[in-house]
C-alpha cells in the first residue's frame, strides 16, 4: 500500500507543479477541436552472408488521438477519443506479435460552480482493445505456438459518475468522482469451467478472469475514480502530455487503487515528422499482481487534424 501511494504521489506532482505555471486564459463559447494521426515505423534486414549478427525485422504503430471540447456559459463538455496499435515481426517467430493495442473513450460534462474553476461534474469512460493477445510458447516438436489470452471486450471497461472538475484550461484539469460503479466485462469463453465446485473454487481463489468469477461475464465495482490530465511544452517543438487514471473499490481491498499512468513526449521536427517517446504503467491487481510497464520511442509521420 505504502508504495502504491508513493507511486500515485509522484504521478500527481506533475499535475501539481503545472496547475502553478500555466497561464489562464479567458474560456470561448463553443466547440474547440484538436487531433492527430501518427505512423511509427522501422525495419531492418540482413542476408544470410551478414557476418555481424542481426535479425530481420519490422514494427509498426498507428495511433489516432482526437479531442471534442465544448463550452456555452457554464455548462463545459470535454471528449477525447483515444485509439492506438502496433505490431512487430521478426524473421524466427512464426506469429506476429502485438507492440501496443488499445481503444479508450472519455467524456465529461460539467457545469461551473459560480465564477470558479470547479465545476459539478459527470463523466464517462470506456476502454478495451482491438484484437485478441496470446501467451507464447512451443509445442513437443519446438514449433511456436500461442494460446488466445484476451479478446476484443475482453476486457472492457466502462465507468461513469457524478463527481466535481477542476479546470484550468483543455491542457490541464483534475476530476474527481467518489461514487463511481466500474463494470469488467468478459467473454464467457475465458471464465467457462463447467459445473464442477472445486474447478470453480479454485477458479475463483485464484482472481478469476480479470477480477469477474467462474462462468460469469461481468463485475461490478462500486468505488472513487480520479482522472487527471496536464499539456504542457517544455521547450519550442516539445511537448509532454501526462494522464493519469485512479480508481480504489470499495466493495473489495479499497486499499490497492488501481493505477494508469501515461507519458507522452512529442517532439516536432517539422509539420510532417516527429518523434515520439511513451511510457506508460499500470497497477491493477485483478489483472496481474505487479505494476505493467510499457515504452516505445519511435520517429515517424503525423498528420493534425
Amino acid at each position: 500500500m505504502k508504495k502504491l501511494a508513493l507511486f500515485a504521489f509522484l504521478m500527481l506532482t506533475p499535475f501539481i507543479l503545472f496547475a502553478q505555471e500555466e497561464a489562464t486564459e479567458e474560456p470561448k463559447d463553443g466547440w474547440s477541436k484538436a487531433g492527430n494521426i501518427s505512423l511509427l515505423f522501422s525495419q531492418a534486414a540482413f542476408n544470410e552472408e551478414w557476418t555481424g549478427g542481426g535479425t530481420s525485422n519490422y514494427a509498426a504503430n498507428l495511433a489516432l488521438t482526437y479531442d471534442a471540447n465544448y463550452r456555452k456559459g457554464k455548462l463545459n463538455w470535454d471528449n477525447r477519443f483515444m485509439a492506438d496499435y502496433g505490431i512487430t515481426k521478426t524473421r524466427d517467430q512464426e506469429f506476429t506479435r502485438k507492440t501496443n493495442d488499445r481503444l479508450e473513450i472519455n467524456s465529461i460534462l460539467g457545469r461551473q460552480i459560480k465564477e470558479s474553476k470547479w465545476f459539478y461534474s459527470f463523466f464517462g469512460n470506456f476502454r478495451t482493445q482491438f484484437t485478441s493477445g496470446y501467451e507464447y510458447g512451443e509445442d513437443a516438436n519446438g514449433m511456436e505456438i500461442r494460446t488466445e489470452t484476451t479478446k476484443l471486450m475482453s476486457p472492457g471497461y466502462l465507468q461513469v459518475g457524478p463527481g466535481f472538475l477542476w479546470k484550468e484550461s483543455d491542457n490541464l484539469k483534475v476530476n474527481i468522482a467518489p461514487a463511481t460503479p466500474r463494470f469488467i466485462f468478459v467473454s464467457n469463453e475465458f471464465t467457462d469451467v463447467g459445473n464442477d465446485p472445486l474447478l470453480i473454487m479454485a477458479f475463483n481463489d485464484a482472481g478469476g478472469y480479470f477480477g469477474v468469477d467462474a462462468n460469469d461475464t461481468m463485475r461490478f465495482e462500486f468505488g472513487a475514480a480520479l482522472g487527471a490530465y496536464a499539456k504542457f511544452d517544455v521547450m519550442k517543438n516539445v511537448t509532454v502530455e501526462n494522464v493519469l487514471n485512479l480508481y480504489s473499490n470499495y466493495l473489495e481491498d479499497p486499499q490497492n487503487v488501481d493505477i494508469d499512468y501515461t507519458l507522452n513526449l512529442v517532439m516536432a521536427v517539422n509539420k510532417w515528422i516527429t518523434a515520439n517517446a511513451t511510457f506508460q504503467a499500470i497497477y491493477d491487481d485483478n489483472a496481474v499482481q505487479g505494476f505493467q510497464i510499457r515504452e516505445a520511442i519511435g520517429i515517424g509521420i503525423t498528420y493534425g487534424l
